[in-house]
Formats: C-alpha cells, sequence, structure tokens
C-alpha cells in the first residue's frame, strides 16, 4: 500500500480527499492542516506521494515542497486555489510533478496520483544522471560525482548544484538561487549563495571551474 501525505488548512476539504483516498483502499493516508505539522511529518517518515496546498499556516506549501525534495524523489501534486502562470511554473521549478487548480475533480486527483506513482515506480528502475562536463549528479541517491571520484557536499551544495546542473548553460541570478535552493520564506542576505558557491567550487576541486561568475547577473554552470 502507497504511502500518502495530504497537506491542506481547509478542515473539511482535507477530509473529504483522505477520506476518497482511505476508500479506495490503496492508499495509507497521512494528513497535516499546516506546513509545519507537513514538515515535522515528512522529518519523521516516508512518503510514496503528496499533495499540497500552497497558502497554509506556518509554512507555505514551497517550503514545504522543498523540505521533501531534500529527503525524496516521490511524486509531488500541489493542490491549489492559486492558478496564475508565474504560481504555476514556480512550482514545477522547485520540484512538483503535478499542479491541478482548485475547484477539482476528486477522481482526475486520484487518477493523476496513481498515474505518477506508475510513472515513478518505472523510473526508479532506471539510472537518472544529470551531467554538466565531468560533474554527475545522481538524483535519485542525491550523490555527485566529479572528475571520477565521488564528491561529498553538504545539503544546501548539493541542491545549489543541482540547480545549476538542471539550467546547464542558464545565468540565474542570486534571488533566484535562493528561491530554488533555500525557499521563497528565507529572509536573510543573498550573499549566503556566495559563500555556498564557494565552498561548492572547492568541493568539486578542479571541476569547480565550471561553475562561472556573470557580473552583475548571478552564476551558471557550463
Amino acid at each position: 500500500m502507497a504511502r500518502i501525505l495530504i497537506v491542506e488548512d481547509t478542515e473539511e476539504l482535507l477530509e473529504l480527499v483522505a477520506d476518497f483516498f482511505r476508500s479506495k483502499g490503496t492508499f495509507d493516508v497521512d494528513t497535516a492542516p499546516d506546513g509545519n505539522k507537513a514538515i515535522r511529518l515528512i522529518s519523521e517518515n516516508d512518503y510514496d506521494i503528496a499533495i499540497l496546498d500552497i497558502m497554509l499556516p506556518g509554512a507555505n506549501g514551497f517550503e514545504v515542497c522543498k523540505a521533501l525534495r531534500g529527503k525524496s524523489n516521490c511524486p509531488i501534486v500541489f493542490l491549489t486555489a492559486l492558478g496564475n502562470e508565474s504560481n504555476i511554473l514556480k512550482g514545477y521549478e522547485i520540484g512538483a510533478d503535478e499542479y491541478m487548480v482548485k475547484p477539482f475533480s476528486l477522481k482526475v486527483l486520484y487518477a493523476k496520483c496513481l498515474a505518477l506513482l506508475n510513472r515513478t515506480d518505472t523510473e526508479l528502475r532506471k539510472e537518472i544522471v544529470l551531467e554538466c562536463g565531468d560533474i554527475r549528479v545522481f538524483p535519485l541517491r542525491m550523490e555527485v560525482e566529479a572528475g571520477g571520484r565521488k564528491v561529498t557536499l553538504a545539503p544546501k551544495e548539493y541542491f545549489l548544484l543541482k540547480v545549476l546542473v538542471e539550467n546547464k548553460g542558464i545565468v540565474l541570478g542570486r534571488d533566484r538561487l535562493l528561491d530554488l535552493v533555500w525557499g521563497v520564506g528565507f529572509d536573510g542576505s543573498d550573499r549566503v549563495v556566495d559563500s555556498h558557491i564557494k565552498k561548492l567550487r572547492k568541493s568539486l576541486g578542479d571541476s569547480g571551474d565550471a561553475i562561472r561568475t556573470v557580473i552583475g547577473g548571478g552564476y551558471k554552470i557550463v
């Protein structure tokens, strides 16, 4: 039985979705009415799939997504009233597999979740590798190789490298990197990006030269 996390702050809707999924006999369902509880559940449990609202008390859905992506490659579905293009693009950029806008069909939501689980089960049998030069990132294992050697990175350095490689050749500004790696709720200085880039280059050794500084623009990997 697959384990699903459903995060929704409207009590009636949370119960409706959870009861529907339980009735199918396919899912073991955990629920959270706010982002902070969701992040706690993620730290304590492993999930096969998650359904997240965005506008939540405590941590928002984007932050919950980041927390889940930091631990797992399981499918993530955003289910939200926020249907504008910028939020949809943001959802996909930080790791969502599907984005549904309320109002919605329970049957369609369930069908999408089943399809994502089936696809993921197939993909997990494959070796997924992101490459740039002699840098190789293995997202399913959260491992990195550079110059033929395994490189141990701190979590933020790993996700920073992963974002850069996923956007190979594209200049990403500090604000964009903050959103993608640290989350939209981060309120520190954008100079934290510079310090982590410095550490990342050092960890990668000679391969770190692939990370280029673009004056007035940000960073890219080539």
